[in-house]
């Protein structure tokens, strides 16, 4: 009965072991020879009683049963699906009934003599047939009449352990979401849920078509954020696929998610998608995973990144008003969102990139203030909206001759009363061709709550931190926003500057973002097969500044390869959106490692600097260097 590798073996007692002793392995072939046992064998190779891994609901422990029992090989395991009440006192009446039976049986007055008996097991539940008897010795016929009883004893007990057996199977185990967080990895077996139900798809991996990474994004917890990102998942035969790696339920407290305290300022955030990789829970900030960065050309909803620097207001979309301050002598503007509506719709599709993305790596350099930002503080989406030029021109606002901005106000505030604030200049704003918008839609659906509903401001080719969400206000100012986001924060400075010598005021504000690529595919430190490798990213440059180039080098900058780009249209200055690129290129025979290498090149002949070092700064911003991958090669078989 027991697993591993135990199916086979013979079990053979001695007379000192018949009164007390454990059971002594010997060789089937050496007890025949001797001529000195009586054997009962079941039926050749019956599969062996082992449990699937992983299919019961939890990694089975090896058993230890005490010397002198039937079954104590240390590989003996329990069997998940069997993991009832009673288990152990059914196996103890095994043994007791086996052992005890057979030592009366054994008992022989004249020529000593064992018993030997052929253990094999098998996967569901152990199906005794009819064995064949042999005896030697005085008292044959007694003794067969012990053996038959011991054995009729024996089906009973099995019969019964085979019945708890599939009681467990019709009775799933109840799993707390605590439970199923900790199974997250192929040590910890990978578990899933959908629903109420909780699944084991460790064997299921590597079979996943969209590859394993993907998969393991939902380990240890929900499928439903990653099915609703693939419409492919809802089909009936991927849910009877998955029926099979079933394992129990939830809790039912735990079918409900936990909500936050409502003292707690942040208790009103929305849900987020899990996939999003955390770099601040309170304010919120997240970016996708590499893997899932460049799967779209426009990036879906729930994993676009999220630079949240307040809580997110929960605004009633029927009270909402924008404010639209007038100029002096004419008349503000108090605008509904039906308000909003009327204007002419204008759409375009924009990248959204902030100034930290990429910080990470200038932290490797050298320590920086911020957020460890990798390659995803970047994404794509479609915009609808009304033109902030629309607007402002309904309030009676002109381009002017002298300097003047525009300032946005958000709903979105600390404690204090404090809201985030930013500017840009009013020639940019008046600008039909700039296509600043007031963006209530993006990928055709309202504005998601952390990404500013009802209402943002959107700037194509601008830094992320000056669109601003939640909009409340708009403002036309001789100078630019007081806000501390705008005078005190995304600036750049000289790598000589640190934070005893900065002076914010004498640097501009950044707007205008400089080019920028990155590998998303494949990661750093991963493994990849000999003969080709995909590579795989995204490029982008600020002020509508086209991507015409993407250059990448397997062997850290010696040789270089031009990358495929999308074939998405780019405007000339409104170039807005980002460029996907890939490259397929042969490994270089014998190389057991590639240093990989990306830089991009715009319409101005802007090209990235390849290195960190004359770049730095105290905040980490503008990190644009070439963006670089270290990756192993797998020997070829």
């Amino acid at each position: 009965m027991a697993g591993g590798s135990n199916e086979g073996r013979e079990w053979s007692f001695t007379p000192a072991q018949r009164h007390g002793a454990g059971p002594a392995l010997s060789p089937a072939v050496a007890e025949r020879r001797a001529g000195k046992a009586a054997t009962v064998q079941t039926p050749n190779q019956v599969r062996r009683l082992a449990p699937r891994e992983g299919r019961g609901g939890c990694p089975q422990k090896a058993a230890s049963p005490k010397p002198g029992t039937l079954g104590s090989p240390s590989s003996q395991q329990v069997s998940p699906a069997c993991n009832a009440p009673g288990r152990s006192d059914t196996m103890l009446l095994l043994q007791r009934a086996v052992v005890s039976e057979f030592r009366q049986a054994c008992r022989l007055k004249s020529t000593p003599s064992k018993l030997c008996i052929r253990a094999c097991s098998t996967n569901d539940s152990f199906q005794p047939q009819c064995p064949s008897l042999t005896f030697s010795g005085n008292n044959s016929s007694t003794r067969g009449w012990r053996v038959t009883g011991t054995l009729l004893g024996l089906g009973a007990v099995l019969a019964y352990y085979d019945h708890r057996c599939k009681a467990a199977q019709e009775s799933p185990r109840i799993y707390t979401r605590e439970e199923v967080r900790s199974h997250s990895s192929p040590e910890t077996r990978i578990w899933v849920t959908l629903g109420s139900e909780v699944f084991d798809v460790t064997e299921f991996v590597d079979l996943h078509p969209g590859g394993p990474s993907k998969l393991m994004l939902a380990a240890g917890g929900p499928l439903e954020p990653f099915w609703a990102l693939y419409a492919v998942h809802n089909q009936s035969h991927v849910r009877e696929i998955l029926a099979q790696y079933k394992i129990g339920d939830l809790s039912p407290e735990d079918k409900v998610p936990s909500t936050l305290k409502t003292s707690d300022p942040y208790a009103d955030d929305p849900i987020r998608h899990p996939a999003l990789k955390v770099n601040s829970q309170r304010p919120f900030n997240a970016e996708p995973p590499s893997e899932l960065l460049t799967e779209n050309y426009i990036t879906p909803n729930p994993i676009f990144f999220t630079r949240n620097h307040l809580p997110v207001p929960n605004l009633d979309p029927e009270t909402y008003r924008l404010h639209v301050v007038g100029p002096p002598g004419g008349q503000s503007l108090s605008l509904s969102l039906d308000d909003l509506y009327q204007f002419p719709k204008h759409e375009i599709t924009v990248t959204l990139q902030c100034a930290g993305n990429r910080r990470s790596e200038m932290t490797q350099f050298k320590e920086v203030r911020g957020l460890e930002w990798s390659t995803g503080a970047i994404s794509t989406a479609h915009w609808a909206g009304a033109r902030l030029c629309d607007v402002l021109a309904q309030a009676g606002h002109q381009l002017c001759e002298t300097e003047a901005h525009v300032c946005f106000e958000g709903l979105d505030s600390d404690p204090t009363g404090t809201a985030y604030g930013a500017s840009i200049p009013l020639a940019r704003a008046m600008d039909p061709e700039a296509e600043v918008l007031l963006a209530y839609e993006m990928n055709g659906q309202p504005l998601p709550r952390d990404h500013g509903f009802p209402v943002r401001v959107v700037v194509p080719g601008v830094v992320g931190a000056r669109h601003v969400k939640w909009l409340g206000k708009v403002s036309v100012e001789p100078e630019e926003s007081y806000s501390h986001w705008q005078r005190r924060d995304y600036k750049g400075f000289s790598p000589s500057v640190d934070w005893d010598t900065v002076d914010f005021d004498s640097a501009p504000s950044i707007q205008e973002l400089p080019v920028q690529s990155a590998i998303t595919e494949p990661k750093d430190g991963e493994t990849v097969e000999s003969g080709e490798v995909t590579v795989k990213g995204y490029a982008w440059s600020g002020g509508g500044r086209a991507v015409i180039r993407v250059d990448v080098s397997l062997d850290g900058g010696l040789t270089w390869q031009v990358a495929e780009l999308d074939e998405e249209e780019q405007r000339p200055r409104k170039a807005w959106a980002w460029r996907l690129w890939q490259l397929q290129a042969p490994v270089p025979a014998g190389k057991k490692e590639l240093n990989i290498v990306c830089k991009a090149v715009d319409d101005s002949y802007n090209v990235q600097p390849d290195t960190v070092a004359p770049i730095w700064n105290l905040r980490g911003v503008l990190s644009n260097a070439w963006h670089r991958v270290h990756v192993h090669v797998r020997a070829a078989p």
